[in-house]
């Protein structure tokens, strides 16, 4: 069906383009530029660079059980304070954990073993020309939200505007380049680009969840509360207590259950979420059987807790599932919107003061690496000095970057040398002195003003104070007073969102394609837009210009050069004192639960799991 109409379309525009032309309003060389430049084929999936690894009709995922038998429940627990929102789409209000995961559906499913591809879901096919400069998705005429309504073209509109204008502003930002939004028909919409070396933009609007125009009609958007939505994925909310604990019910009559993209997954009758304030009393009703499954992100934990009889005889199992997928950055993250932390050099300085090499020995049972990229655990990981493609890149910034990113390779302080800390401290002291720091009866002080090197860090994980405190005690060897805030988990988003912090810890995610989703991390855009990524206040007019070359990467390898030149530069600013990284996922489970034989590249999903019958 879609073919023929392309095809009666394009038949019609040649023959009105040939009659302009011959009345002279259209010329022969016009004419001949849209003959060179076909309407696009429509398309099952799209990767975004080279060709999907699936074709057409395809099956299932290849990493799925498309034979995993329905049934059964999954219980899992989420630690914090609660919730009071069913709507994760805006500022205001901590959503309940699973909502926009098991409430929506989006344009297009993206593929766990792959960098970056996506599939027909909502939207059975798509078009987009060879410059990407717009994307028209062609909806499927048995898609329908949860009321049984179908899905149409208008609610696709209504959604876009909706998030870019009432949502988040990642929205705002992720979309900001899209210029024009037609609906072509109830089953088709097309949305125009302002750019066309954006080439992301086709598949990450095919990742917008997409909004019931009907329901919202009578509705404010963002103050609903604690009423359950509607939606069009594969759960329904089942009953909640506020606060609490909420239960999702699986659609027998799910329209996209035996969609390629869907087949063996989504598999449990009912997906139960309980909320504890304190995780040691969540770890121990783990082990109690309240709940089936857990995520390990503590190393001590993961060494010394997981044992017994149910471990001994399988009852329970525990299991460390390698992926590979960058694991980004995690580390103590510099608000550089404060001026204590303005200047490059102070911050250098203090990642002297962390000790590593102590922390995970002693702390970690030597469990984990060093990290040194943004895109650790990748090909997209700068290393060395700069070279080749990267170097080209960079040259162009010579005059704005410090010689040290040409001629000095990144790496972590480390105290595992003969100096160790005490080297390393010596280091930060020198550092501090060229920045205008001196020691005044045993407190740094800046030299003119006289005021104190003095900051907070800002924690909601109780179990992370055991990290910070001897990051503080180093750091007063040199005069520098830290004080360490414990707040709940609602106030930490709160002040997080209003960037109310001096310092935090923070994991800054990756994928293995990146793209718009970096000017939400450094674009200067970003530095005073509430609720955005940027944790640091990252505002170069260098990133900037990275950041948008790596959106506009035109192939895979184009990209990876663009990435490492954004990685050298966002780690020679010192934004972020480096912590650790693994390359598994912990995770511990109730031997009634199953999972695939083989794990994609981007690692553990629950959702392709299933119960033992």
């Amino acid at each position: 069906m879609t073919k023929t109409y392309n095809i009666s379309r394009i038949t019609s525009l040649f023959s009105f383009l040939g009659l302009l032309a011959a009345t002279g309003v259209v010329s022969a060389q016009d004419l001949a530029t849209v003959e060179s430049n076909p309407a696009p084929e429509a398309v099952h999936g799209m990767a975004m660079h080279g060709e999907p690894k699936y074709p057409e009709g395809f099956s299932h995922f290849d990493h799925i059980n498309a034979e995993a038998p329905k049934g059964g429940t999954l219980r899992m627990a989420v630690v914090a304070n609660g919730f009071d929102s069913f709507n994760p789409f805006v500022i205001r209000g901590v959503a309940a954990a699973g909502v926009n995961n098991y409430l929506y559906d989006t344009l297009l499913e993206y593929s766990a073993d792959e960098p970056f591809s996506m599939y027909g879901l909502i939207a059975e096919s798509l078009e987009t020309p060879e410059d990407r400069s717009y994307v028209t998705y062609n909806l499927r005429k048995s898609a329908r939200f949860q009321d049984g309504e179908p899905i149409t073209a208008e609610d696709v509109k209504f959604s876009f505007e909706t998030l870019t204008t009432k949502g988040h502003p990642f929205y705002r930002n992720y979309y900001a380049d899209v210029s024009k939004i037609t609906v072509e028909s109830p089953h088709r919409i097309r949305f125009d680009f302002q750019q066309t070396s954006n080439r992301e933009l086709p598949l990450i609007l095919g990742q917008m969840p997409i909004l019931p125009a009907h329901y919202w009609e009578d509705r404010e958007f963002g103050k609903n509360g604690l009423t359950p939505p509607l939606g069009s994925g594969a759960y329904r909310v089942d009953s909640f207590e506020a606060g609490r604990s909420i239960i999702y019910e699986r659609l027998e009559d799910y329209w996209a259950k035996d969609l390629a993209v869907r087949k063996g997954r989504f598999n449990f009758d009912n997906i139960r979420y309980d909320y504890y304030t304190d995780d040691t009393v969540a770890l121990e009703a783990f082990k109690a059987g309240s709940f089936d499954f857990r995520v390990e992100t503590s190393a001590k934990n993961w060494a010394t807790a997981y044992s017994g009889d149910k471990f001994d005889d399988g009852t329970i199992i525990k299991e460390a599932i390698e992926h590979h997928r960058p694991t980004g950055m995690q580390g103590f993250v510099f608000n550089t919107r404060k001026q204590i932390f303005s200047d490059p050099k102070v911050r250098e300085a203090l990642t002297y003061a962390f000790d590593f090499e102590w922390t995970n020995k002693n702390l970690f049972y030597g469990q984990y690496a060093r990290t040194n990229s943004y895109f650790e655990n990748s090909d997209l990981a700068s290393s060395g000095l700069p070279s080749g493609r990267e170097l080209e890149i960079l040259e162009k910034y010579r005059d704005q970057l410090g010689e040290d990113i040409f001629t000095k390779p990144f790496e972590a302080p480390a105290t595992d040398g003969k100096q160790g800390l005490r080297g390393n401290l010596r280091t930060a002291m020198e550092l501090l002195r060229s920045a205008g720091y001196e020691v005044r009866d045993g407190k740094m002080v800046h030299a003119e003003t006289g005021n104190p090197l003095k900051f907070e860090v800002l924690l909601f994980q109780k179990t992370f104070e055991r990290v910070v405190l001897p990051f503080k005690n180093n750091l007063a060897r040199l005069g520098i007073d830290v004080s360490v805030r414990l707040v709940d988990s609602n106030q930490y988003v709160q002040r997080v969102r209003e960037f109310d912090y001096d310092m935090i810890t923070q994991a800054i995610g990756q994928s293995d394609s990146p793209g718009n989703e970096q000017r939400e991390y450094w674009h200067s855009s970003t530095v005073s837009a509430n609720g955005s990524r940027n944790y640091a206040g990252v505002n170069d007019p260098v990133v900037d210009e990275l950041v948008d070359l790596v959106i506009q990467a035109p192939d895979r390898e184009e990209l990876v050069q663009r990435t490492r030149a954004l990685d050298r530069v966002l780690l020679q600013g010192h934004y972020v004192v480096p912590h650790w990284h693994l390359a598994k996922d912990r995770v511990a489970y109730w031997s009634h639960l199953k999972h695939p034989e083989k794990t994609p590249k981007n690692g553990t999903d629950l959702d392709d799991w299933w119960a033992e019958p």
